[in-house]
This record gives structure tokens, sequence and C-alpha cells, in this order.
């Protein structure tokens, strides 16, 4: 390739906009994301019934790889790195106060339980952010979903390579362009990187009870309870609070309105301080999306929060 210079543009573990975009505008679910509505019928009772008919891998997360584009501006992507140094501070880690999720934070409570699995409210948040966007796209309860996921029978020759949690990062957010002076160097930060999009899909994907402690898979699903109870409500707030442009591509947006609806349910229904949550959110929205979504996000929550104060 002859010219400027090549600017590899990537986020962690972002959705591949254009792929998410054809894959998903004629699925049946979209068209139901409401402008005017009062619910989703991916939730509803209709859906709910088929979910038990659903393949084995319809809750697995879509990880894509990330693309290479030649002579082009992107929007740096700001982590956060620039907030000043994190608090630490004493905490009670009693399992009902680690159920509740009332007092946590990523940064203050322990990441790993003594048996090797994620106990962190990060991950609770992350497992049902997934299970949430995958319930989206399949039109199916994510309560049952979730369930179906925690009960599927483990294949007999599976093994999983426990220590690989500990590479894991949820707290890895994706970052500006790199920009590289050769086709060879960008080929080079392209397979690195779809070398660690394919270590993340392994972890994700992995069984539950393998990954997840105890206590925060029972957080995990009443994180899903509370989305599933209040979706109706908060699709209102929703229509009023969100960007016009999210609302005319609701098909390129699923995962930012999942990540509203989870947010805006743990604050009303599980009683999270709402300081916790927008900050919890707002870096889902820097790991997992694009562009000025953390913004938008922080926006919304702070405008819903407001209102129902």
């Amino acid at each position: 390739m002859e010219g400027g210079p090549l600017v590899l543009s990537h986020c962690s573990s972002s959705l591949n906009c254009s792929k998410l975009q054809s894959t998903l505008n004629h699925h049946p679910s979209i068209s139901l994301w409401p402008r005017q509505q009062t619910s989703l019928s991916c939730f509803s009772s209709s859906f709910s019934s088929s979910s038990s008919s659903a393949g084995s891998n319809s809750w697995q997360p879509k990880i894509p790889k990330p693309w290479l584009k030649r002579e082009i501006k992107s929007q740096p992507f700001v982590s956060g790195a620039g907030a000043g140094p994190v608090a630490l501070k004493e905490i009670d880690t009693a399992p009902s106060s680690l159920a509740s999720g009332k007092d946590d934070d990523t940064y203050t409570l322990p990441r790993m339980d003594k048996n090797g699995r994620f106990c962190s409210p990060r991950a609770a948040r992350e497992l049902a952010l997934s299970i949430v966007y995958a319930s989206c796209l399949d039109g199916h309860n994510p309560v049952r979903l979730f369930e179906k996921r925690m009960n599927s029978p483990r294949e007999s020759e599976y093994i999983f390579d426990k220590s690989s949690l500990l590479r894991y990062d949820h707290t890895r957010f994706g970052g500006p362009p790199v920009i590289t002076s050769t086709v060879e160097e960008a080929d080079q930060l392209l397979s690195e990187l779809e070398e660690e999009s394919a270590f993340e899909a392994e972890v994700l994907s992995a069984p539950l009870k393998l990954v997840y402690s105890k206590l925060l898979l029972r957080f995990t699903k009443k994180l899903l309870g509370a989305v599933v109870d209040k979706w109706d409500n908060h699709i209102l707030v929703i229509d009023r609070v969100a960007p016009t442009n999210w609302k005319n591509e609701p098909a390129g947006r699923i995962l930012e309105f999942s990540i509203l609806h989870l947010a805006m349910s743990e604050i009303c229904a599980v009683g999270t301080r709402h300081q916790i949550v927008i900050n919890e959110a707002v870096d889902l929205a820097k790991r997992f999306c694009d562009g000025s979504a953390p913004r938008v996000i922080n926006g919304c929550l702070r405008t819903f929060v407001q209102e129902q104060s």
C-alpha cells in the first residue's frame, strides 16, 4: 500500500459497527424498539416460550475483530486515566455486602475469590450486559437466557484453563488510533488484537460456574430480574433522554441501550448508589462501545437520576 501513514482504529472489545448493522438490519426485534411505544416485545411472554428451543450458543457475545483504515480521522478515545488517583478505602467484604452491590466499586473489592473465580461487581455487570444484549438479538427473556446458560450441559472433553482468568482485565478500555508507518507493522498489531479478542471470547463463553463465584451469579440474576421488571418503564425514560440519532438507528445502538437499561434498573430496583452505577456504566461503555457513547450514557443517566429525585 502506498501513500500516507496507516491508522489502526480499535476499541478493546468493541462491536464492529458495520458488521453489527448488516447483521441486525432485518432482525425481527429491531423494528420493535420503540420510538413512541411502551414495550419491546423481545422481552414479552410471546418470546419467553421460545427460549427453551434456542440454540446453546445464542447467548454468546460477539467479539469482533478490529479494523484497519487508511488516512482517516478518528476521535481519540479517552479512558479516563486523567481523572486522578483512585482512593482505596476499607470495605466490608461480607457476602451480604457483595450481594447487595450497594457499597462496592471495581477498585476496592477483590477481583478473585479463594477458588480462583471472578467475584467483583464489575464482572457481574459485564456478564449481565452480555445477557441483556444477547436477549435483544434473539428475542428471549434475559433471566431465562441466563438460567439456560447456567444449566447448559458441559461437553465431556471440555477443559477450561482457569489461569486465563488472571489475564482477563475488566478495566481494559479502548485507546486512541495507533498510527503505523508500514502495512507489516499494522498487520502485526491486528494479529495481536485478534489474539486478545479470541482470548477474551474464550473466557466469556466458558461455563459460568467455572468463571464466576456463586455469589456473583446470584447478583447477576438479581440485576437481570430488575431489568425485566423495569423494562417497560425505562423504555419511556430512554426515549425521552437518549439522543435523537441513537433512536433513529436502534440497530446500531443495542449495546448502548442495554447499558442504560442495566444501569437504570440497578439504581431503581437493586438500590446501588447512583454514583457507583453511573461510573460503572460509563466504564462498560468505554470498554465495549465506540466514540461518544461513554459521554452520552453519562449524561442520560445523570438526567435520569435528577428526574428521579
